[in-house]
């Protein structure tokens, strides 16, 4: 996967494939930003990302919850929706710091919603609505 790349997604499948094949490019340690409007297919992405690294639990959103754990071969990957955050500080509180490890991949949905206390992303992924039908995935490594 080159570092800029831009993919027409036009299904839930193919949201789950893509999720695969980042998963195969990421390594312990890293953050991913997901970005995306309510309803874009984050979720579903991570979906996929988790399979391809044997997850076979449910994976829902962790709207609610905030953060989701998921063991894994290497550790742990932390799936976050951080949409209900009041302001950024509050990730703080919770102790969100602690989950950056170098045995864990975060993935983090609404990742703007805690600047300032979050790491910077190894890898970007921005999921817009396509006019034409499906979803326009842009992911920028870095």
């Amino acid at each position: 996967m080159q570092n800029n790349t831009k993919v027409i997604v036009k299904t839930a499948a193919a949201m789950q494939k893509l999720g695969a094949k980042l998963a195969k490019v990421c390594k312990p340690g890293d953050v991913v930003y997901l970005i995306g409007d309510l309803g874009a297919g984050k979720t579903t992405l991570v979906r996929g990302f988790l399979r391809q690294l044997g997850v076979t639990d449910h994976v829902r959103s962790p709207t609610f919850t905030l953060v989701e754990p998921y063991p894994v071969d290497f550790g742990t990957v932390y799936h976050f929706d951080l949409y209900r955050l009041a302001d950024a500080e509050e990730f703080y509180y919770i102790g969100g710091s602690d989950y950056f490890t170098s045995q864990s991949i975060c993935l983090l949905e609404w990742p703007e919603r805690a600047t300032g206390f979050i790491p910077k992303a190894n890898m970007i992924c921005r999921i817009d609505f396509n006019q034409g039908g499906g979803r326009i995935v842009e992911i920028t490594r870095h």
